[in-house]
């Protein structure tokens, strides 16, 4: 390695060193994460070397401004959870005289049957924007709802939590059902989750297998965990990661109660923690930096209090018995092979337990496979919609980008 690049490494991991000085100078565990960082500071280091902090700002603020994820709106609408939170939802309706509309023929052949709703459930940290792609590509094509988690996105904080109550999954499912009953009363229905999106769906299923049974046509799981996350090492040591575990509880908690001073931090650590996400979210090298920047906003739009009081339910989280009320359903399984977060083995033993699922493990994919290869999980949910009666069988689904 030459002088000057050994010296550009030294600054890169300088930099590293200092901000995580600047949590621990906050009075925060900056150790903790420095460890839950580790994985992605060599690579953020070696991007470093080659693109100044200022022309990565500049890039991210170009990005922000151009960018088109994100930007598709349906008709709103509210729910309202049993605590009294507000659940904030669009609905993206079928186009009334859309039979043979070019869009409607690529993506199904022929026209959709209806009324069918398709009811997308987003992850930790994201937002109903999570499915832009998704949503693209069925809009006008067949009745979709989306909505927020509470606590995410435009919907309200938890009532609950403002009062102290720890965020469950069970709470989230109940959370779905009040956003079922207002968005889509009547009608067969197909859910679709994504990490704790379908959670929030395997609770749904428990608290109300009625629903299921009644009304219920399709699901998918994409990228998600029926149970035991506590054993997931995000792609770090074992014993780094145990420290991690004894320790995380109880950082987040003390960063939560602190929020307006860790939000400077993280905005003074951007560079870092967009290193990060993209690990997290995405394995492909060629991710278009506009997806990435776009996850990056999502992710950090998400207060960290928010991040700190949905942590804990992820390991009481165990939904493998709900997980019988789908075996009668034309079911998705979906993850990506190289998910860090709910690694696809997760996916493995959601399909083992239903041996009538679809499984698809998508080649170079992370934990956001949805914006990471869009064509393939559109075409996987086409496919679940002819299987699941929302569209002809003998249609032919093929992907529409919208």
């Amino acid at each position: 390695m030459s002088e000057t690049s050994t010296g550009a490494a030294a600054d890169a991991v300088a930099e590293v060193a200092a901000a995580a000085g600047n949590w621990r100078r906050a009075g925060f565990a900056g150790a903790a994460i420095g460890v839950v960082a580790a994985g992605a500071a060599a690579g953020v280091a070696i991007e470093r070397l080659t693109v100044g902090r200022g022309m990565r700002k500049k890039a991210r603020l170009a990005l922000d401004a151009s960018g088109p994820y994100g930007s598709l709106r349906g008709l709103p609408g509210q729910a309202y959870a049993d605590d009294g939170t507000e659940l904030s939802y669009e609905v993206d309706e079928v186009e009334p005289d859309s039979a043979q509309t070019p869009r409607r023929r690529r993506l199904f052949g022929r026209r959709t049957p209806a009324p069918v709703t398709v009811v997308f459930s987003h992850g930790y940290c994201l937002s109903q924007d999570s499915w832009h792609f998704q949503r693209a590509a069925l809009r006008g094509v067949v009745r979709c709802v989306y909505w927020d988690q509470r606590s995410h996105g435009r919907s309200a904080r938890g009532v609950a939590q403002t009062n102290g109550t720890p965020v469950s999954i069970d709470q989230l499912g109940r959370d779905l059902k009040a956003v079922i009953d207002a968005a889509a009363p009547e009608g067969p229905l197909v859910l679709v989750g994504h990490s704790m999106g379908g959670m929030t769906t395997m609770a749904l299923a428990d608290h109300y297998p009625e629903l299921i049974r009644e009304r219920v046509v399709g699901v998918a799981l994409v990228g998600t965990s029926s149970g035991r996350l506590g054993q997931v090492n995000f792609g770090l040591p074992v014993a780094g990661m145990n420290a991690v575990r004894r320790v995380l509880p109880g950082v987040l908690k003390a960063l939560g109660s602190q929020a307006e001073l860790v939000e400077k931090g993280r905005r003074a650590t951007a560079d870092l923690f967009a290193g990060i996400i993209k690990r997290y979210s995405f394995s492909s090298r060629d991710v278009d930096p506009a997806i990435s920047r776009f996850a990056e906003r999502m992710i950090e739009s998400t207060p960290i209090d928010v991040v700190a009081e949905f942590y804990p339910a992820f390991a009481e989280h165990d939904k493998t018995e709900a997980l019988k009320h789908f075996a009668e359903l034309p079911v998705l399984v979906l993850a990506g092979d190289k998910d860090l977060v709910t690694p696809s083995e997760h996916s493995e033993v959601i399909a083992d337990l239903l041996p009538d699922a679809e499984l698809v493990l998508v080649p170079d994919a992370g934990h956001l496979a949805m914006l990471e290869h869009p064509e393939v999980v559109t075409d996987r949910l086409a496919d679940l919609l002819v299987r699941a009666g929302a569209v002809p069988a003998s249609a032919d689904a093929r992907t529409s980008s919208g």
